[in-house]
């Protein structure tokens, strides 16, 4: 499996010092929508561009289904972001970050969970193989 290249590495790293930001003021207990309404504030500040709740739709028979899938966040254009506000992650969270990955043509994914003592240990890195 490749590694993402150094530009979507720099941006990872930016995405990771955000989160830490923000669990740092305000920790864990809060719902997602809070925690994804910082971070995007938090991002932007860096100069980073943002989208949030972007509608991804799946291919299916060669016809576009609008089957309600939206990324939490997609940041300059090359990582994805799901946040989480959950007592613990679990595969099912990283197989969902994984399918939108494969979805959407993005490589670079972090999974995030804000509702833990220490960010550092809600964090998760998946990359889509090529």
């Amino acid at each position: 499996m490749l590694e993402p290249d150094p530009e979507q590495d720099r941006v990872a790293r930016q995405i990771v010092d955000s989160a830490f930001a923000v669990h740092t003021a305000l920790g864990p207990g809060l719902l997602e929508t809070v925690y994804e309404q910082c971070l995007n504030h938090e991002l932007l500040s860096r100069r980073l561009s943002v989208r949030r709740q972007v509608q991804q739709p799946i291919s299916y028979r060669g016809v576009q289904i609008d089957a309600g899938f939206r990324l939490d966040m997609v940041v300059a254009e090359c990582v994805v972001v799901e946040v989480k506000a959950v007592e613990r992650l679990i595969a099912v969270h990283e197989a969902q970050l994984l399918t939108y990955l494969k979805l959407s043509g993005f490589r670079l994914g972090l999974l995030i969970n804000f509702n833990v003592p220490l960010v550092k240990h809600g964090i998760r890195r998946i990359i889509r193989p090529i």
